[in-house]
């Protein structure tokens, strides 16, 4: 899933990332939503916020909505120096990223149950899944090449809608590769709700405590290729 990068993956490759990452941040955004009413794992909505806010002259909006931009941009700087400077060919370079992304999500697991709506907590504890998103969205384009996004919808429903015009205007004519990309986008799509659905009820039954499982997905993620090679030994064994 992060072993092969460049010209050596395949769909299948990027199909099995979306669908475990995707699940990941669907999950998140609707735990975190019911959580702290706010959205954690993009930034479109945050950026009208802050319009709004400096509108408005509500600064207090505007410093923590900005604190909220500034900490997703931190996670993407963050994720995407690590992965440069260890070297975007070597799987190892991907690693860390997601061993800080379970960090953060496992904390809001673990010290979740001392929020009581304080706006310095909501600040912190959003911001700190934000920051999580931000590196996971840097991490999955930059192994994918861009192919994938796992933390939001808006281009790849615009993408889909793209392709599946082309679909219908050209259907003689279409390459064999547009059937794949319209199969990863509609499973991303698929992924995100199914999640979302997950983690909603998951929080309303579970509380904080329901965020283990996104820690679980990401901790799968970095050890997919490790226990698939595994199996794949035994098997010929």
């Amino acid at each position: 899933m992060l072993r092969h990068t460049g010209q050596n993956r395949t769909f299948k490759h990027n199909l099995r990332l979306a669908i475990l990452l995707c699940l990941n941040a669907g999950f998140i955004n609707a735990a975190g939503f019911i959580a702290f009413n706010v959205l954690t794992t993009n930034v479109t909505g945050h950026a009208a916020l802050l319009a709004v806010g400096i509108a408005s002259s509500n600064f207090h909006s505007v410093r923590t909505v900005a604190l909220w931009l500034l900490l997703f941009l931190a996670g993407a700087f963050s994720s995407g120096l690590i992965i440069s400077k260890v070297g975007r060919e070597k799987a190892s370079a991907y690693s860390l990223p997601i061993l800080i992304i379970i960090v953060v999500i496992l904390s809001v697991a673990m010290f979740g149950h001392v929020y009581d709506h304080r706006p310095i907590e909501t600040e912190y504890f959003a911001g700190s899944l934000l920051f999580a998103m931000g590196m996971q969205n840097a991490l999955v384009s930059m192994v994918s090449g861009s192919v994938v996004r796992t933390t939001h919808l808006t281009g790849i429903v615009t993408d889909l809608g793209i392709d599946l015009s082309a679909l219908i205007t050209n259907r003689k004519n279409m390459p064999a590769y547009m059937s794949n990309r319209i199969i990863l986008r509609v499973t991303i799509i698929v992924s995100f709700l199914l999640g979302g659905i997950i983690g909603g009820v998951m929080f309303m039954s579970s509380g904080f405590h329901a965020f283990f499982v996104p820690a679980c997905l990401s901790a799968t993620a970095l050890f997919y290729d490790y226990f698939r090679i595994k199996f794949l030994r035994i098997l010929r064994k």
